[in-house]
């Protein structure tokens, strides 16, 4: 098990050797904002990665990350395990001022890695792009009936007192909550249904 995954690139540098790496995370440490982050996968997550000369001071990255990260289910906040399949592709340029790896933009419209170390820690790029690639929510099951609005029971273990007079077809399939209850959903308008208005 690597704690970080380094490439070597002093010889790629020297003589256009591609240069390779591979093995298998259980973390990532990274800095966002200036701040220490850690991301953690529920398995060994395995890579494998190389990288060839282009020209001048360029390379390019190319390999493949496997990542599983935990989120929690959108209706009823249960963990749920997400694999992730990423193809890593990334131009990268050597600029020896650079004290960390970071991302910029190309004129093309291309992500480009800058670095300033041979031995480049790629901690910061994988959980990157393993972030970006996460999907914005999930939920745990398809059939998932989420929390009691009222109590936060969870409905996947059975209904809660604010359910037991509800017929299931009025069960609400978005949210698992009762329509026309107190559970139900409000709308900005719910209110406009108590109004006398005088008729035209």
């Amino acid at each position: 098990m690597s704690d970080s995954p380094l490439i070597h690139l002093g010889s790629l540098m020297r003589s256009s050797e591609d240069a390779h790496a591979e093995g298998e995370l259980d973390h990532l440490n990274y800095e966002q904002g200036g701040k220490p982050q850690t991301l953690t996968f529920t398995e060994p997550a395995p890579y494998e990665i190389s990288v060839n000369s282009l020209s001048g001071s360029e390379m390019y990255l190319q390999g493949s990350f496997e990542p599983t990260i935990t989120m929690d289910c959108a209706r009823c906040l249960r963990e749920v395990e997400v694999p992730l399949e990423l193809t890593l592709g990334t131009l990268m340029r050597y600029e020896p001022s650079t004290d960390a790896p970071y991302l910029e933009e190309a004129e093309t419209g291309e992500e480009v890695l800058v670095f300033g170390d041979p031995t480049l820690d790629l901690s910061g790029y994988l959980a990157e792009i393993t972030l970006l690639s996460s999907p914005l929510s999930v939920i745990h099951a398809p059939d998932c009936k989420g929390l009691c609005q009222v109590c936060g029971h969870d409905l996947n273990d059975g209904p809660c007192e604010h359910m037991a007079a509800v017929p299931v077809e009025e069960i609400d399939d978005d949210l698992g909550i009762p329509q026309s209850s107190g559970h139900a959903k409000q709308t900005p308008f719910a209110a406009l249904r108590e109004l006398n208005l005088p008729e035209e």
